[in-house]
């Protein structure tokens, strides 16, 4: 079946091979006989809103190249309209399209999902703001440790990719305080000094950490992780062990499934999908199937 489809693409991802890349992804689609819209733009910014142009005239489908910064653009654009997500995970972390058995670092087979996937509806988190905005995400959110070195890193110039997150790491640990919290889930009030809160609807995030082995895209419900307070010799003890989701079985961790989380603390900027998302105090809500996305048959 032919298909109108708008194409979003990172020009920075696959190493700032995005746009090569996004190149070899539209010939495959014309190829299959796809209509194919170019919506990149030079900013973010500006390719959401020829998206969000391109959505309100007719699109059948919206495919975003990259990584998961670019899926927190799709779902954010189709959040609760019937135009599905077609992920061609080109990026660095890739946590969401490798959360739902997608093809990563393979654009053109991933390509193919437009042609051959099935769609599946998964859950979104909102966000609502004081200006009456609503945002969305659809992987994990982070509001502590990890995010205050996302703040950091975002200020350097240089190095690009891994390695400044790596070097915003080593020099943000030794100046970081356990944060006190308020985490307030389907209404039950909890206050903690922790080193960091997670709100999952997918498991991993920071390319590939699994910090909710168990969250699951379809249930309704977000995992909310919470890292009590530990001294920093024992943060680095546990902190390898996020790659594998081993730091759960860890006395300080602490898991809680809920539909509806307030998050509180003082100057602390959450992100989200690995994007800079809100300050908070900010509330979150499980909106059951508020996107669906293509996925390889059987998955």
């Amino acid at each position: 079946m032919v298909k109108r489809v708008g194409l979003v693409v990172n020009p920075t991802s696959g190493k700032n091979r995005g746009m090569v890349l996004g190149l070899e992804v539209a010939h495959r689609l014309r190829a299959a006989g796809h209509e194919v819209l170019d919506l990149s733009d030079e900013s973010y910014a500006a390719a959401r809103d020829r998206a969000m142009g391109a959505i309100a005239q007719g699109l059948d489908l919206l495919a975003v190249v990259g990584g998961d910064g670019m899926v927190h653009l799709g779902v954010n654009l189709v959040a609760l309209t019937p135009v599905p997500l077609a992920i061609i995970g080109a990026g660095t972390g890739n946590d969401v399209a490798r959360g739902l058995g997608l093809p990563v670092h393979d654009p053109v087979r991933a390509a193919d999902i437009v042609t051959t996937g099935v769609p599946r509806t998964i859950d979104a988190i909102s966000h609502t703001d004081s200006h009456g905005e609503r945002r969305w995400y659809a992987g994990v959110l982070g509001a502590g440790f990890d995010s205050i070195v996302n703040e950091r890193a975002n200020t350097w110039p240089w190095p690009h990719g891994q390695m400044r997150y790596n070097l915003a790491i080593l020099r943000e640990l030794p100046l970081f305080r356990p944060i006190p919290y308020v985490v307030t889930v389907d209404g039950r009030r909890h206050e903690s000094r922790a080193m960091l809160v997670a709100v999952a609807n997918g498991p991993s995030y920071g390319g590939g950490m699994r910090v909710a082995p168990d969250a699951s895209f379809d249930d309704g419900l977000v995992d909310v992780v919470i890292l009590h307070e530990i001294s920093t010799l024992e943060f680095l003890r546990v902190f390898p062990k996020v790659f594998t989701g081993a730091h759960v079985h860890h006395p300080a961790v602490e898991i809680i499934k809920g539909r509806q989380v307030t998050l509180e603390a003082d100057g602390i900027v959450a992100y989200a999908d690995g994007e800079r998302f809100a300050a908070l105090p900010l509330t979150l809500e499980t909106v059951s199937g508020a996107v669906t996305v293509l996925v390889p048959p059987g998955t």
